[in-house]
Parts: structure tokens; C-alpha cells; sequence
């Protein structure tokens, strides 16, 4: 009876090994099966924060397996991080100038840079102003004390306004009344709140805020093209998978989504 007894233990603890030999290589061919989870980081211009939200979810459902992670800022705190080694895949600037500075420091995949988007700068002002502007020379107006602008040092849309009011001769005129933010939708933020009178930010700024109303648009004769640059950077983890999302920033669906926004679209 003892010895029975023993073999049916034996029996059991056999049986028990192999069907958990068994169940760990089902989970095993399952977990091989599910594509392994790669994120693409992309350090881009704050400009871009809605519109990329919605162009990044059809990139993701076009490429299973791949995820996208931001990190917005002004172009040039950007650039000033990737320079100091913060890890990043994709590099979409405001400006030639900041992906320039990379470039010829060697960061930069040069074969996968070209430029991507236009914008527009505009004069906007809080909705409920009671302030009757009508064009940037009436930012002169002793009734103007306040105008938020990007600070031209790190914000590319800073360095177009800079630009715009010397080209317009109102620059002295104003430099007691701007107000520096560390990027454009600082600016933007400045204006809703009423803090300040009027701002300068991008077209598709204005565009979606309903707490703002752009009352002209500046001559862009009067300031540098304002383009998007974009590229992959060398320090990339995942070139392959930055490359494809580049590309996809390029493709039809892509670019129509951003002329939904505002976007010009911007050709090499």
C-alpha cells in the first residue's frame, strides 16, 4: 500500500512538472509573438503640441510596435539639451538656425533633414480688449503698456518678432513694454490671461484659442522665413524606427493634418 502510495506521489509531482514545462512554453510563444514596444522620442517646438498629438495617434496605429513620446520647449532650450547629451530621437525646430548649431556639430542624420512646415506670425490681442489696435505700428500707442513676445535668444518666434519690429522702425519704441516669455505659447498664455495687452505668436497659435483674437498678420518680407526643419538625430537609439516617423510626418495624411491647423507645407 506504502509503496502505491509513493508511486502515485511520484506520478503526481512528474505530471505537475511537465505541464508546467508545458504552460511556460505557451507563455513563452505567446510573449514572443507580441511585437516588443519601442518609443520614438521626439524633442519638437511648442507650436507644434496639438497638432502633433493628433497626427502622432495615426502614425502609432499605422506602425504596431511603436510609440511616441514629446518633449516641447523652445527650439533653443531644445537644442541647448540635446547638445548636453539629454536622450532624443527626432529633432522638429521652429527655425533653421537651432538644427543648423546641431548640425555642424555633427548631431545630426544629415540625409533625413529637410524642412517640414511654414507658419505665420500674427498680432494678437485678449478677445474682450478695449483696446482698438489694428496693426503692429499701434503697439507705439501710449495706451499699449504691455506686448508679450518670445525671448529672441532661445524662441525662433521671438527672433521673427525681433526682426519684424526693427524692420517696421518700432523697435526702440517698444523695448520698455515686451515682456519675454521662454516660448510661444507663453506668449499665447500671456494674452489670455490679460496680464499684458497684445503678444506676437504663430498664426495656428491663434487658432486655437478662443480667448485671443488675431488682428494682423505680419508681411513675411518683413522677417526671416519661418520654417520647420526636422531630422534624425545620431544619438538615436532608434534610427530605423525615427526614420519612419519622419517619414510619415512627410506623407499626404501627414501634411494635410497640419494644413488643417494652419501649417504651410514646407518643401526641401
Amino acid at each position: 500500500m506504502k509503496q502505491r502510495t509513493f508511486q502515485l506521489a511520484v506520478y503526481g509531482l512528474l505530471t505537475g512538472l511537465l505541464l508546467g514545462c508545458q504552460s511556460h512554453s505557451v507563455q513563452q510563444q505567446v510573449s514572443t509573438s507580441k511585437p516588443a514596444t519601442q518609443t520614438v522620442l521626439v524633442s519638437a517646438a511648442a507650436s507644434l503640441q496639438d497638432v502633433l498629438a493628433k497626427t502622432d495617434l495615426l502614425f502609432e496605429q499605422s506602425h504596431p510596435g511603436l510609440k511616441v513620446n514629446h518633449n516641447f520647449g523652445a527650439s533653443g532650450a531644445l537644442q541647448q539639451q540635446i547638445e548636453q547629451g539629454a536622450p532624443s530621437d527626432v529633432f522638429i525646430s521652429a527655425g533653421k538656425k537651432q538644427l543648423d548649431a546641431l548640425q555642424s556639430k555633427g548631431l545630426v542624420v544629415v540625409q533625413t533633414r529637410h524642412n517640414l512646415l511654414t507658419n505665420r506670425l500674427v498680432l494678437i490681442v485678449p478677445t474682450r480688449s478695449p483696446l482698438r489696435l489694428q496693426g503692429f505700428q499701434d503697439l507705439t500707442d501710449p495706451k499699449v503698456k504691455k506686448i508679450a513676445v518670445g525671448e529672441p535668444k532661445s524662441v525662433p518666434a521671438g527672433q521673427y518678432t525681433n526682426e519684424l519690429f526693427k524692420n517696421l522702425g518700432i523697435l526702440d519704441q517698444l523695448k520698455q513694454k515686451q515682456v519675454f516669455s521662454n516660448s510661444v505659447r507663453g506668449v499665447l498664455a500671456a494674452v489670455e490671461s490679460g496680464n499684458v495687452d497684445a503678444g506676437v505668436v504663430y498664426g495656428t497659435d491663434a487658432k486655437i484659442s478662443g480667448q485671443v483674437r488675431a488682428i494682423a498678420t505680419a508681411s513675411a518680407s518683413l522677417h526671416s522665413p519661418i520654417v520647420y526643419p526636422v531630422a534624425v538625430l545620431k544619438s538615436s537609439q532608434n534610427i530605423e524606427s525615427a526614420k519612419a516617423y519622419v517619414q510619415f510626418l512627410s506623407s499626404p495624411l501627414a501634411q494635410r493634418m497640419f494644413q488643417d491647423a494652419g501649417f504651410g507645407v514646407a518643401f526641401p
